[in-house]
């Protein structure tokens, strides 16, 4: 087999993918950067120059090999790379956001040949289209490549693949919405926690050019921009200049998320650029000093981040932990979804594989944010945070996790439901007890301030009485009503945020 040729996409720490280097793999090696060890992106060989392609036509035998090269990437049209098997070799179909299936989901699946299957020679080839990728091993026994399947055409796409049989999970940077779960009710229920996975935790960035001046923004005047009710960098504190708008396609789950948290009933304004790429509209807002996006956090590549606000909230930038907590103002998760009873038995061993610590670690690798515990000694407590928050949280680490509820009850919503597991183990390896917790529930605004104490207080003891049927005693449940809100309480979504509960840790 040739060598294997990829870019390194780890902008920013890895001076290679800074050049854009092209870099050849040979077949036996792991197919990863050799300056930071992260997993390359396919790519094909740089243009030969006229001289070497002269020569190449002089040498017959040297050019039958690179013809063979270059067409053994091939499809010839079932979905397989060229010399790679029948069209049963396919043993799992991933489709859907191309945030997640860029770089992300061939990571994933690699990491489950290797580390489920035992396979050997995994390696990831170019599909039939842009944005389709081919995840192949050879499975302990066999001769033959068995391959995992990665379209990232738009998270709408996922909900279409799954109800026509196309792929086997979903891949949705959004949540599913309540038509696409009705439609596909046939699958069984998609939001229950048997088909929602989430995957890891992302921040929408919105970037500017580095050379940009503009540090914050609140949501209400980045929906003004990219509504196109502010058209210029000096209503925003920017030197005079045009703004130029960029942002994701109409299938993109990004674009989904942006519109539900940001844009709300306004338009996207006509003449903004349109993306499928993350990484392409990135690299062009980097280059464009009056250009402004939102992006995944793993893309923000050469452009910068603004710290976003929201009424009455204090302005976040897109980092880990404010990612991982969910109070950045636009946090979102990242879902894998299946059917209920799934007939493929790899996609129920995928999903487990992925939701583990050593897939969370993959989660990280590529540049999102996992969900294995960590502590944040110092967190930032505001200066008008209670009295006794204050007194409390002294020498206290908070945990990278809020736990939140179903919209509209007060039933633990999927992902709080595997983090209470998670939390567990991570107090059983670092030999902690139940002494050590402090759980604070939270509020909207949107009741009387006695019933919403109430309510934070009910939030807290709800999770508090999980642990306990974990064996895990907390040592203080406190509610502190509408205080401290994250979000808006103006707006459904952002009452939702602020109804959480955080999880401190004794030191």
């Amino acid at each position: 087999m040739p060598p294997r040729n990829g870019k390194c996409i780890n902008f920013g720490p890895c001076s290679r993918a800074n050049k854009k280097e092209f870099l050849t793999i040979a077949e036996s090696a792991q197919f990863v950067c050799p300056e930071c060890g992260k997993p390359l992106r396919p790519d094909e060989a740089p243009r030969s120059t006229p001289q070497l392609t002269l020569l190449m036509g002089v040498l017959t035998g040297l050019a039958l090999t690179l013809a063979a090269y270059f067409l053994w990437p091939k499809s010839h049209g079932n979905g397989l790379a060229a010399g790679s098997g029948s069209p049963g070799t396919v043993i799992l179909r991933l489709s859907g956001s191309n945030t997640i299936g860029a770089a992300l989901g061939p990571a994933l699946a690699e990491e489950f040949l290797r580390q489920r299957l035992g396979a050997t020679a995994v390696k990831t080839v170019r599909g039939d289209r842009e944005d389709e990728v081919r995840v192949q091993g050879i499975l302990p026994g066999e001769s033959s490549a068995k391959t995992i399947e990665v379209h990232a055409h738009g998270s709408a796409t996922a909900f279409e693949d799954l109800g026509k049989s196309l792929c086997d999970i979903g891949m949705a940077s959004r949540r599913i919405k309540p038509e696409e779960a009705t439609t596909l009710a046939k699958l069984g229920d998609l939001t229950s926690l048997a088909s929602e996975n989430v995957v890891g935790l992302d921040g929408i960035a919105v970037i500017v050019s580095k050379g940009n001046p503009v540090q914050s923004l609140t949501k209400e005047q980045i929906a003004r921009v990219f509504g196109g009710e502010i058209t210029d960098w000096s209503q925003l504190g920017g030197t005079r200049a045009g703004i130029n708008v960029y942002a994701r396609d109409d299938k993109s789950g990004t674009y989904d998320t942006f519109k539900a948290l940001v844009l709300g009933n306004k338009r996207l304004v006509a003449n903004a650029r349109r993306f499928e790429d993350s990484r392409e509209l990135s690299d062009a807002v980097a280059t464009d000093p009056n250009g402004i996006g939102f992006i995944g956090l793993p893309y923000i590549r050469d452009a910068k981040a603004v710290a976003v606000s929201e009424n009455g909230t204090r302005p976040f930038l897109p980092n880990h932990f404010t990612v991982s907590t969910e109070d950045y103002a636009l946090s979102r998760r990242l879902f894998l979804y299946t059917a209920s009873n799934p007939p493929n038995d790899l996609v129920r061993k995928f999903v487990d594989f992925v939701l583990s610590p050593q897939g969370q670690d993959t989660v990280e690798k590529i540049g999102f944010v996992g969900q294995n515990i960590s502590p944040r000694q110092g967190a930032g407590i505001p200066g008008v945070a209670p009295a006794r928050y204050k007194q409390l949280t002294t020498e206290a680490n908070r945990l990278s996790l809020n736990f939140r509820f179903r919209t509209g009850s007060s039933e633990l919503d999927n992902k709080a439901v595997v983090d209470l597991d998670r939390v567990v183990s991570f107090l059983t390896d670092l030999h902690y007890s139940g002494q050590n917790i402090l759980l604070f529930g939270f509020a909207d605004g949107t009741g009387s301030s006695q019933a919403n104490d109430a309510l934070s207080k009910s939030r807290a003891d709800a999770v508090a009485r999980q642990f306990e049927q974990r064996g895990v005693n907390p040592s203080a449940v406190v509610g502190f009503g509408s205080e401290l809100p994250v979000a808006s309480n103006e707006t459904p979504d952002g009452r939702e945020k602020n109804r959480r509960v955080e999880i401190w840790l004794k030191r």
